[in-house]
């Protein structure tokens, strides 16, 4: 089957990002709770969970009862429909932020319609993005994201190839330093429409007062606060970052863990920054174009009700946090164990082992760590049967891990470091 996937797919991956070797390749067929089953029943302990959005794991009944009770009703309309009306009505009680939302089709779509409406709101055209935040495919997302950590600030640094008209209206500041961030703002409050934020970046937490320090910044220079959710959202919190830290954006973009496994996108914020999308003022200087043809389609919006169901279950935040910090201090044993150097960074459900003997609070501390290590780590897992993107080190837990997957990975991380000797 890979020798197909590779007359076809560049890469022989569908969908991007995973880098295996050509051999290496796997073909997926099913997935239940916590494990995959290739099209060869080789069975694989999932720690990728579908890039995070399966934090329900897969298949979960709840989900898949309510898609199957919708698909004989029909699976879009393109338009307002009763589930989808529902589940703004839910995301709009739990998000602080929200005053009106709008539906897309991903977490890309979000971010970037959140970006066009603060350039459009506040008449300036430049982005301050955080050095190795990800942001969606769009071009903010993928501007200093593999960054080498040798381009001054607040330049941009481009990773990827036709993008290059971003480095105009973007600018890039080092995650966790609130002083150089301080700077750059008020050096350009006269350019910047927005700040974009991953509140939890990557698996690196704010250090105490670095959000709350953002916001001041922000609301001082007349700068929109952008909380790019599609991570954090349901995953920290039932109300996400802003819950869990205690800090408000002016507009939130979620994605990923809200569609329970589906496609989906969600952006909303203050009422009069949103009121812009209003179609009724198309043809006006204060008209931002927005539609999606699958935004709130009846499918996604029942598996993310669904979703949402499950998160408000008695305990579910208090067990994902309680899994979490198992899983990274048993993660530090076994490193400390195998003589190995590593930090292990990450908070709720979310863990990332990086190879180094320094403080990791950036993209550049977390950068120096050794990849080559790292990947030789992910490699070796994903050959025992641990599914995972092995071109990083991110580690995604579900409401479905147990201790019975989690000593399976500690069985498989083992024996790889041995062979890492």
């Amino acid at each position: 089957m890979n020798s197909k996937a590779l007359d076809v797919f560049t890469g022989g991956v569908s969908n991007g990002e995973f880098g295996l070797p050509e051999e290496a390749i796997v073909v997926m067929k099913r997935g239940q709770g916590y494990t995959l089953w290739t099209t060869d029943d080789k069975e694989y302990l999932d720690f990728s969970m579908g890039w995070g959005s399966c934090l329900v794991g897969h298949a979960h009944p709840g989900v898949v009862n309510a898609v199957n009770e919708q698909i004989g009703k029909g699976s879009n309309f393109s338009y307002l429909n009763d589930k989808v009306l529902e589940l703004a009505l839910q995301i709009k009680a739990l998000s602080p932020a929200i005053d009106k939302i709008r539906f897309c089709a991903s977490g890309t779509e979000a971010t970037m319609y959140c970006q066009r409406l603060a350039r459009a709101f506040t008449g300036k055209g430049k982005i301050l993005k955080f050095e190795g935040a990800y942001h969606g495919a769009n071009e903010t997302g993928v501007t200093s994201l593999f960054a080498s950590g040798n381009t001054p600030f607040p330049t941009p640094e481009l990773t990827s190839a036709g993008v290059e008209h971003v480095t105009n209206n973007l600018l890039v500041a080092p995650y966790n330093d609130l002083e150089t961030t301080r700077q750059i703002i008020e050096q350009h409050a006269g350019e910047i429409a927005a700040v974009i934020i991953e509140p939890l970046q990557r698996c690196t937490p704010p250090r105490p007062g670095f959000l709350e320090g953002i916001r001041a910044l922000t609301q001082q220079h007349g700068v929109l606060l952008i909380f790019d959710e599609v991570v954090t959202g349901f995953r920290l919190a039932y109300g996400g970052a802003q819950e869990y830290y205690g800090v408000i954006p002016d507009l939130v973009a979620y994605g990923k863990a809200l569609g329970g496994g589906y496609p989906i996108g969600a952006f909303g914020g203050r009422q009069d920054i949103m009121d812009w999308t209003h179609e009724h003022r198309i043809g006006a200087d204060n008209y931002v174009w927005m539609a999606s043809t699958l935004g709130g389609n009846p499918i996604s919006a029942s598996a993310a009700l669904a979703a949402l169901a499950l998160f408000r279950e008695p305990d579910c935040y208090i067990n994902l946090h309680k899994r979490g910090k198992q899983f990274r201090q048993q993660l530090s044993e076994i490193m400390r164990d195998a003589d190995f150097d590593t930090q292990i960074i990450g908070d709720g459900p979310l863990a990332q082992i990086a190879f180094c003997n320094h403080e990791v609070y950036n993209h550049r501390t977390t950068n120096s760590a050794d990849k080559g290590l790292g990947r030789k780590m992910m490699m070796g897992l994903f050959e025992r049967g641990i599914f995972l993107n092995p071109m990083g080190t991110k580690l995604y837990l579900s409401i479905m891990h147990d201790d019975i997957a989690l000593d399976g990975f500690y069985e498989r991380l083992r024996e790889t470091l041995k062979t890492m000797r």
